[in-house]
């Protein structure tokens, strides 16, 4: 009988003790639903570099940024108006579904690619993975508010693009200090959208419309890194005649860049003429505007870095 007294009692406290235990432990997050993740932030980035798989769903590759706004999906594809575009949020390009809190799954209805379905996985408080199984690719996308959107960074580490957002640059400014160089007589540059690593080169008069313009020297072109910088990078042109010039290259605005001639110590502006839309939203058209439908897709930026000092005019 003592036996059975004491078993009982053991019973007993294991039950009493597992229940003051788990009403100790502290509840878990509650689940949000796959809407509330998506529209927590205002813009999400999507890391193109990141990108692993074999496929490729077109307007992702062609997107800066995705928004998430009570069913309607927003794209910033270009560099040049980011942040004012759309307010901010950029061009409306489709419609997205999710569907009820436990679901992962989101459609999107793309203007002009269809509908593709992800499984969206939630990686940490602000990047999550869009996985295409018919496409067999995965993209990855990191979460911003528009005040904390670092917009400087991601113009320099998609300068190429941006670059080829206009037909042209032309020539606004010349250093009075430095030394005369045959690149003072080199009024436009152009890096055409269709030809990834090639610049166009012009002596033309300034004024001159784009379209107008002779292109003189042409070439390949090469964007470095520099090691413990990011507020510039170093461009190259690599003339077809067997020469290069080595520049220092400054976004000063989305419509201005600077140029620091290396050999001869001198600063030039360059404005861009005629911007380029990458798609707009469907049913919009304005002929006085440039736009590529199909022209560019992202692809992974791999540059090699340079050892250089900034040079401040």
């Amino acid at each position: 009988m003592k036996n059975i007294k004491i078993y009982i009692t053991l019973i007993l406290s294991a039950i009493v003790f597992t229940s003051c235990y788990q009403d100790d432990i502290p509840p878990g997050p509650a689940p949000i639903s796959l809407e509330t993740l998506l529209t927590g932030y205002e813009l999400w980035y999507v890391d193109y570099n990141a990108t692993t798989g074999t496929g490729d769903i077109p307007f992702m590759s062609f997107a800066f940024t995705l928004s998430f706004r009570n069913g309607r999906l927003y794209a910033n594809n270009n560099l040049v108006g980011i942040g004012s575009t759309g307010d901010g949020f950029g061009i409306p390009v489709g419609y997205y579904t999710t569907y009820d809190i436990y679901s992962t799954t989101l459609t999107i209805d793309h203007d002009l690619d269809g509908i593709v379905d992800f499984e969206v996985r939630q990686l940490s408080n602000d990047r999550i993975s869009f996985y295409s199984r018919l496409d067999n690719v995965t993209y990855y996308l990191d979460g911003y508010q528009r005040d904390n959107f670092d917009y400087d960074k991601v113009f320099y580490d998609n300068i190429e693009y941006f670059l080829q957002e206009y037909e042209g640059w032309e020539k606004i400014f010349r250093s009075v200090t430095g030394d005369p160089n045959d690149f003072d007589s080199e009024n436009y540059l152009a890096f055409p959208l269709e030809y990834s690593a090639t610049f166009k080169s012009s002596i033309d008069d300034l004024g001159t419309p784009i379209n107008n313009v002779f292109w003189d020297y042409v070439g390949a072109y090469e964007v470095f890194d520099v090691d413990g910088y990011d507020n510039f990078k170093i461009l190259t042109l690599d003339y077809d005649l067997g020469y290069n010039e080595e520049f220092q290259l400054v976004v000063l605005d989305d419509a201005t860049i600077e140029l620091y001639h290396v050999n001869s110590n001198t600063f030039y502006e360059f404005s861009g003429r005629d911007f380029i839309l990458i798609m707009r939203e469907s049913g919009e058209s304005n002929e006085n505007e440039p736009v590529s439908i199909a022209g560019r897709k992202r692809t992974k930026v791999e540059r090699r870095s340079l050892v250089r000092e900034k040079h401040i005019r």
